[in-house]
């Protein structure tokens, strides 16, 4: 689970992982984050600002910022960008007609000086419904090839079930290793 990964993440007890979960409204960014702190995930109302969970154990710490999606927010997304050490952008899988929205948030986003070079883990969420859109197609649509200047990863997922979830941490934990090498 969760405290395995965070103990491959980090090497040495002093450290922190300071992470920043984002995507548009409704993509599922509290759930998944309740899934990484093994919290209940059936009841989840909308973020109105945002949410940290940071969990401690065996003396590391992996702070989780989750940050509302809604469009009257998305401006002060860059404002909780500065030491990121992994972006995690959740898109709602079967929300098709959001696309291209959240397509040019995370273009933004990855234009940030401060997100420069820092990687990218995509969870393509809620592959539990049959509308979702598979996570090959997102990544295309996304045009996630084009991005040469960091390490990026897609993973299917299904924040509700956790089908998924692990593989994204780790992936997030061979960065964080492959980093301190």
């Amino acid at each position: 689970g969760l405290l395995s990964v965070i103990q491959r993440l980090k090497g040495s007890p002093e450290q922190e992982l300071r992470i920043v979960l984002l995507g548009l409204d409704n993509a599922g960014k509290t759930t998944l984050l309740k899934r990484l702190a093994s919290e209940e995930v059936s009841t989840i109302t909308p973020t109105q600002g945002f949410n940290i969970k940071s969990v401690h154990s065996h003396g590391f710490k992996l702070n989780v910022w989750d940050i509302g999606g809604q469009r009257s927010i998305r401006p002060y997304w860059k404002k909780y960008l500065g030491s990121t050490d992994l972006l995690i952008y959740v898109i709602d899988s079967a929300d098709q007609k959001r696309f291209e929205e959240t397509g040019q948030e995370l273009a933004e986003l990855t234009e940030e000086e401060s997100l420069m070079g820092v990687p990218l883990l995509v969870f393509a969420n809620k592959q539990d419904l049959v509308t979702a859109a598979p996570a090959a197609e997102i990544a295309e649509g996304l045009s996630l090839h084009t991005y040469r200047d960091r390490e990026w990863q897609i993973q299917a997922c299904s924040a509700l079930s956790g089908e998924g979830v692990q593989d994204g941490m780790n992936w997030i934990s061979s960065q964080i290793m492959n980093r301190k090498k």
